[in-house]
């Protein structure tokens, strides 16, 4: 199942998996003297306790780059750390190692591993690997059209055999699909799944060719083709 709050839930074996939080983003921006609210941890954390509150899972996977950097975790505020401690309470978590944080987290609980699997589907930060995968690091979003003109919003991007999982955090960009990183994992396209307020809206990008344009030049917003809304917090379900 896929949530519009930007997580799966692998339904039967109760697992929560959520990526690219990039928790302490705020702060790292502070030390480089880019001062931006310092709320992005906060933000983030109360939308992850309000779905593990709603869906109960068993286990959680932070698929990578949970922090924005290796010292995130030393930066958090006592309130911020008290939140995140109660919010894995009880559950197993597994921390998958990301780019942005390629080693433990400090001072918090929980496995830490390059991949984890759940039986045959391998849950890792980059895609790319073989077998059927879930997968982070890339921020896709992707377009849908209304009557104003077309709506980008973060994605979750499924081609049967590969999830990519939209980012989390409250000050994480997105990837437009075509983008070269996202397109070479989906050449055929997919579907996509953009996060609305309470529900999911969805449709086929076709296939991802990106075009070649030079690495300054801003992508035109996609498109994708059939879209239609999905129920409230339904997505494709695994066991």
């Amino acid at each position: 199942m896929l949530d519009p709050g930007g997580v799966a839930m692998l339904a039967l074996r109760r697992v929560m998996v959520v990526s690219d939080l990039h928790l302490e983003k705020g702060s790292h921006f502070a030390q480089g003297g880019r001062f931006v609210p310092p709320y992005d941890t906060r933000e983030t954390l109360t939308k992850l306790a309000g779905l593990v509150r709603l869906y109960g899972p068993k286990r959680l996977v932070m698929l990578g780059d949970s922090f924005h950097d290796a010292a995130g975790p030393g930066r958090m505020q006592p309130q911020d750390k008290a939140m995140l401690e109660q919010i894995v309470s009880g559950l197993e978590v597994i921390w998958v190692l990301g780019n942005h944080d390629p080693v433990p987290p400090e001072g918090l609980a929980g496995q830490v591993v390059e991949e984890w699997r759940e039986g045959s589907l391998v849950m890792r930060h980059q895609g790319g690997g073989p077998g059927a995968e879930i997968s982070g690091h890339c921020h896709p979003k992707a377009s849908l059209p209304t009557r104003a003109g077309p709506v980008t919003r973060p994605c979750f991007l499924f081609d049967g055999r590969r999830l990519l999982m939209p980012a989390f955090g409250a000050y994480t960009g997105g990837l437009d699909v075509r983008s070269p990183a996202i397109a070479t994992l989906f050449p055929r396209g997919g579907r996509a799944f953009l996060l609305g307020k309470e529900r999911l809206y969805s449709g086929q990008t076709g296939p991802l060719r990106a075009p070649a344009v030079k690495p300054e030049m801003a992508l035109p917003p996609l498109t994708v083709e059939g879209g239609t809304v999905a129920k409230m917090r339904q997505g494709p379900t695994s066991g």
